[in-house]
């Protein structure tokens, strides 16, 4: 499933990109914006893999507002004005729709950004080595502090930080959820909720929508997104004996 953004302040395109979204079974439209500010917290909040940008915003462009994102998901560009494609594609932005948006060039440019999210989901699983390794080195208090996996209960996010929180005390890294989950070892770590991975060896219980977990003596418990269920039920159906 391909978790869908659209950001555009004419409500007619939203109407018109929100028909097409719906015809094509792999896309889920999380949310809409009206603006650049709007969609920076719809981001934060939010695990988005595709965002359908309008150029023409009021307060700040689309494409000046790209910029400002430091993990951006894949990007296709809406706008009336075919003189802003070149500076899109310089952004590395996966296409460029005229509106009016045709279903066809809709649909073309979806195969596209599915073939680069497939792929990135394929890098983003841990190779042998990162497999193998017991730790990793986190930034954190302008040093790199060393965090065993087998010390590591969950990881939470918040805004623009994580907080690893360990069998003794806690690190915090200015890092997205979505950059820190690629790096970790899917045989030991599994996100369970846009804000929540866990480590897998330390779920001590599953009960409904929720995990439960010993944080220092203490129980516990943390929510299970309606997007992770069915990955988590994998790990689980691996697991049971």
């Amino acid at each position: 499933m391909i978790n869908v953004l659209v950001v555009d302040d004419e409500p007619l395109a939203i109407d018109v990109l929100t028909a097409h979204i719906q015809k094509i079974p792999d896309l889920h439209l999380v949310t809409t914006c009206n603006s650049a500010l709007e969609a920076n917290a719809a981001l934060k909040e939010h695990d988005i893999d595709l965002m359908f940008l309008d150029i023409q915003m009021p307060q700040i462009t689309g494409v000046d507002f790209l910029k400002t994102l430091a993990d951006p998901p894949q990007v296709i560009f809406t706008t009336a004005y075919s003189e802003y494609a070149i500076e899109g594609y310089e952004l590395n932005a996966l296409d460029y729709l005229l509106k009016p948006v045709s279903f066809e060039r809709f649909a073309k440019a979806v195969n596209k950004a599915k073939e680069q999210i497939s792929l990135e989901r394929g890098q983003a699983a841990p190779e042998t080595e990162a497999e193998d390794a017991k730790f990793m080195f986190v930034k954190a208090d302008k040093k790199l502090v060393k965090v065993e996996y087998d010390d590591v209960i969950y990881i939470e996010g918040l805004k623009d930080y994580v907080i690893i929180r360990q069998t003794e005390g806690r690190v915090i890294t200015l890092q997205t959820m979505k950059s820190l989950e690629q790096k970790l070892p899917s045989s030991i770590f599994q996100r369970i909720h846009r804000s929540y991975i866990v480590n897998v060896n330390r779920i001590d219980a599953i009960q409904g929508n929720t995990v439960e977990v010993t944080e220092r003596g203490k129980t516990s418990t943390l929510p299970v997104g309606k997007n992770y269920r069915d990955a988590l039920g994998e790990v689980v159906e691996r697991r049971r004996i």
